[in-house]
């Protein structure tokens, strides 16, 4: 599929934060990006490169006669829920919509001859990894619902490639995190999770404090390590992925990180040099589940994609986050 073929691509959840960023790298390599969402999480005003159909993927009705209606040649699939603590208190929901709902557009895409999927999953498909640097071929123990939900909807995507002729991708993200480098579109949630824009809205005032869960993880400065890639890098990533499919068969993964870690310290250090005055915070518990580090090993989407990030450092990514978060 060559970035010059104008194909239409039905980005499930575009009108999401990482979707929406991909519509973007789509449309600005050619592409047509159809968003399809049901705007429970999305947002309208996030669907800026092509048509907007409001609809559930678990709504085949709705979701057949978009698909009539556009003849996509291939999807991304942004689609799910994804809120740990929501999937431990109600892991109906998580499987409900992550697993039969992937399994509802799988069908819709056999039935449709869509044979090119680029699948948004995670890295909590791991759960606490026995070393780091992750490979993707580490040991898969997810703790929580939401990562078994995506590791059975990769199952399922292995399993259709190999029945159907399906060509997919899966790819499992760390820690995405900064906006936009326009400022076109940036990180919304409602509720917000994410640890860089809730240390920017307690640096304004405009939310409260700061809890880091625990200090005395064995880490240089005592706080968790984590990955952070710059969501425009993660756009990038799922565009040549989709290229990659015209020679590659069968179902793939791959690890979408840096291969290096900061600290919960160093983000909120990192935040207040761009604020100009300390992130308010205080020291709680630690959270069950939280490994000390989680850092994965890029290697094999350097090599296979020819993707290398070029927005990752932690000075980019928090710097664009704090220009959205100011707009």
């Amino acid at each position: 599929m060559t970035n010059d073929s104008q194909a239409t691509i039905l980005v499930t959840g575009g009108a999401g934060y990482v979707g929406a960023h991909a519509c973007k790298a789509l449309a600005a390599r050619g592409y047509c990006p159809v968003v399809y969402d049901n705007l429970v999480y999305g947002h309208r005003e996030a669907v800026k490169w092509g048509a907007l159909e409001i609809g559930d993927i678990a709504d085949r009705a709705t979701l057949d006669a978009a698909i009539a209606k556009h003849r996509p040649a291939a999807v991304m699939h942004f689609s799910a829920f994804t809120y740990v603590g929501e999937s431990v208190a109600d892991p109906g929901k998580y499987y409900r919509n992550n697993v039969a709902g992937t399994l509802s557009l799988l069908e819709a895409m056999r039935d449709a001859g869509i044979n090119r999927l680029i699948f948004s999953s995670t890295a909590a498909t791991y759960g606490k990894p026995l070393g780091v640097p992750i490979p993707e071929e580490a040991v898969k123990a997810p703790i929580n619902p939401y990562g078994h939900s995506k590791l059975i909807a990769e199952q399922m995507i292995t399993d259709f490639a190999a029945a159907h002729e399906l060509r997919a991708v899966a790819l499992r993200y760390f820690n995405a995190a900064g906006a936009d480098p326009d400022g076109e579109i940036g990180e919304l949630h409602d509720p917000e999770s994410h640890l860089i824009p809730l240390a920017m809205q307690a640096a304004t005032g405009d939310g409260p404090p700061l809890t880091l869960f625990g200090d005395d993880y064995p880490t240089p400065d005592g706080t968790c390590i984590r990955d952070y890639i710059h969501v425009s890098d993660l756009a990038d990533a799922h565009v040549r992925a989709l290229e990659w499919l015209d020679d590659n068969a069968g179902a793939h993964a791959f690890n979408l990180s840096t291969g290096r870690g900061q600290s919960v310290r160093e983000v909120l250090d990192a935040v207040a040099d761009v604020a100009g005055k300390p992130v308010p915070h205080s020291i709680g518990p630690r959270r069950a589940g939280d490994p000390a580090e989680l850092v994965s090993d890029p290697t094999k989407a350097n090599r296979e994609l020819g993707w290398t990030p070029q927005m990752s450092n932690l000075e980019s990514i928090v710097a664009t986050a704090w220009a959205w978060h100011r707009r």
